[in-house]
């Protein structure tokens, strides 16, 4: 579901018609956006936490919110010294509303059941976010400091990627 809803987003952020150029995303709406994906990802890695019993998943869980946590520090630092206050949007509302809906689906799984679908929504989590920071976020992003962030959250968030990749194979 938040893969659905980030595919979505990048639909809406990335049609090419003149009429839509107004839809791109200001820095204020990027960062709130940026940050309601880590607040997400904190949310369900805390999740995770609290319900599996595999280790591997739960070292996965911790790395997880350790940077979602440290880069969301970051980013609301980086905010303060400029001065920009986050702007909420409907693509962050949507964001929100679908990782509610997805954090009491998997709250209904236990065990290996759990722990598949925990780790397979963290990889399509991480592609589609990677997708939207990497053709969406970034080139819309006017402030350097804000794009350096984030292209640095994209490195970050491509090995979170891979990482869960790995242990989908791994869990089952």
């Amino acid at each position: 579901m938040i893969k659905s809803t980030l595919v979505a987003m990048l639909a809406v952020l990335t049609l090419g018609g003149a009429a839509l150029a107004h839809d791109v995303p200001t820095d204020a709406q990027i960062a709130h956006i940026a940050y309601t994906a880590g607040q997400l990802d904190i949310a369900e890695a805390e999740q995770a936490l609290q319900k599996s019993k595999n280790p591997d998943v739960i070292a996965f869980a911790e790395l997880m919110a350790r940077d979602h946590k440290a880069v969301n520090d970051e980013a609301l630092a980086l905010l303060g010294k400029l001065g920009v206050t986050p702007e909420d949007n409907p693509t962050s509302q949507k964001l929100a509303a679908d990782a509610a809906a997805k954090l009491k689906e998997l709250s209904a799984l236990d065990g290996p059941a759990f722990d598949v679908a925990y780790v397979a929504n963290e990889v399509t989590f991480h592609q589609a976010v990677n997708l939207a920071l990497g053709t969406v976020l970034i080139p819309a992003a006017q402030n350097a400091d804000l794009k350096a962030l984030l292209v640095t959250g994209l490195t970050l968030f491509t090995e979170h990627q891979q990482h869960a990749e790995h242990l989908a194979t791994q869990v089952k």
